[in-house]
């Protein structure tokens, strides 16, 4: 356990709201409870199928307080998170075989070729600019060896809709225009004190983000689709409940977590690519 205060040389600030978001502390729980935990057990099956053997050596970009540094530190992993918000790196840096240290994806610390993957479970999704974006995949080309492995999170095109319409909160006039928004050009810009259980973001079409990976040196080698439909189906947070029938979701979702007619209803997509050797 290890946390490095100091911000990382060149880093770019984190836009103020986006700071005072994840500053309220509520990311580490939605992915503890609730549907949340659909989005973590699937990142989490998918990461354990991609990673090489324990124990490598993983730079965690954007990692928040460490949801899933934790677990791949206890599968015999040496975990480096870096993250902008300093309330992150606090309780990550608290973790057992995790490092920390306050930094932004654009602009790393690492040395080059110092790591065998490079997860980015989080930053693009704050990257408005399609510029940040290859740039921040760029970094993590260059940090991680020749061969390695770089797998980013997005969030994709139309969850704002589909996770509202689904909730009725389609239907709160305030909402509506905000939610129609993303779909739209895939910005979303909650105005201060507007009803938003989100905050300034980018939305993915799933077939623009190879396009991304290439750009910045990488070689795109999969994509895959986290929550499928099921996240959108009211009783799934008591099948979750439920360890054998959380077992056969999981089971239906691999089934269908790469057929490219079905990455968009996933409410997350993980994308994977590799630096030349």
């Amino acid at each position: 356990m290890e946390m490095d205060h100091g911000a990382e040389a060149g880093a770019p600030a984190l836009a103020e709201e986006i700071a005072e978001y994840y500053e309220r502390d509520g990311e580490d729980g939605r992915l503890r409870s609730g549907v949340g935990r659909l989005e973590f057990w699937r990142t989490q099956d998918v990461l354990r199928r991609l990673l090489p053997p324990a124990p490598a050596r993983i730079l965690d970009v954007g990692g928040g307080s460490g949801v899933h540094a934790q677990w791949l530190a206890a599968d015999g992993h040496a975990v480096e998170l870096v993250d902008p918000v300093p309330l992150h790196v606090e309780r990550a840096a608290r973790l057992p075989g995790v490092t920390a240290r306050v930094g932004d994806a654009r602009a790393l610390a690492a040395p080059d070729a110092s790591v065998d993957v490079a997860l980015l479970l989080g930053p693009l999704y704050h990257l408005l600019d399609r510029e940040d974006r290859v740039r921040a995949l760029a970094e993590a080309r260059r940090v991680v060896r020749p061969g390695g492995l770089v797998v980013a999170a997005t969030i994709n095109r139309y969850a704002a809709l589909h996770d509202n319409l689904s909730t009725g909160r389609y239907f709160d006039a305030e909402r509506r225009p905000q939610i129609e928004a993303a779909g739209g050009d895939g910005v979303m810009r909650p105005t201060r004190g507007s009803k938003s259980l989100f905050t300034t973001a980018y939305f993915h079409e799933p077939a623009d983000v190879p396009a991304e990976f290439s750009d910045a040196g990488l070689t795109p080698h999969g994509q895959y689709g986290l929550e499928g439909a099921a996240w959108l189906m009211g009783d799934v947070s008591d099948w979750l409940d439920d360890p054998a029938r959380r077992d056969l979701v999981l089971r239906a979702l691999r089934q269908t977590e790469s057929q490219p007619s079905l990455l968009g209803i996933s409410g997350h997509l993980l994308t994977a690519g590799s630096r030349a050797v």
